[in-house]
């Protein structure tokens, strides 16, 4: 067997109409869908949910539940904020620096432009609480060949040492823009 695609990415939300609107006025994401249910499909249990789903580009779909009834939501705090985010692509500098003076002008802070050698980002908030990064690829095919070439060594380096091995240390040092 061999995956096709995501089908969907699901995520909890504090607020289903207030999502499908954010999302909608800042990252011009599409309302495609709404399920609501009175119990969960796969379990059966009594668990009131609205389930919407987000056009976000090239046939993904983003996902949230609003679950009125559970407790608030909360996150994992053994996991740095900065770790768990959703990352998506635009086609250009031009466009990431636009989003970033648009959500900066509707309050939303705004971390970056970071520069990752193969691609640049933006990093912000979404009104649930996550983390939500937009890049564009800035990637050579001769820097994804480099990295192709190393990722098993420094895989299997890190599953011995873990510690971050060096293979690709010219992605951080400068010599990348070389």
């Amino acid at each position: 067997m061999k995956i096709r695609k995501i089908h969907h990415v699901a995520y909890r939300c504090i607020d289903a109409k207030q999502t499908v609107e954010w999302y909608g006025k800042h990252l011009g994401m599409g309302f495609v869908l709404a399920i609501a249910e009175d119990e969960v499909p796969s379990t059966g249990e009594p668990d009131p949910y609205m389930h919407v789903f987000l056009d976000a580009g090239g046939g993904n779909i983003l996902a949230f539940f609003e679950l009125p009834t559970q407790p608030p939501m909360g996150r994992d705090h053994n996991t740095p904020l900065w770790t768990q985010h959703i990352a998506f692509e635009v086609g250009s500098l031009q466009e990431l620096l636009a989003v970033k003076d648009s959500l900066e002008a509707g309050g939303i802070d705004v971390v970056g432009v970071t520069d990752h050698a193969l691609f640049k980002s933006i990093y912000f908030f979404d009104p649930s609480g996550h983390r939500l990064e937009l890049a564009f690829n800035t990637a050579t095919p001769e820097m994804m060949r480099r990295l192709d070439a190393v990722k098993w060594p420094m895989l299997e380096e890190w599953a011995r040492t873990r510690k971050a091995p060096k293979h690709a240390a010219w992605m951080h040092d400068g010599s990348h823009a070389d």
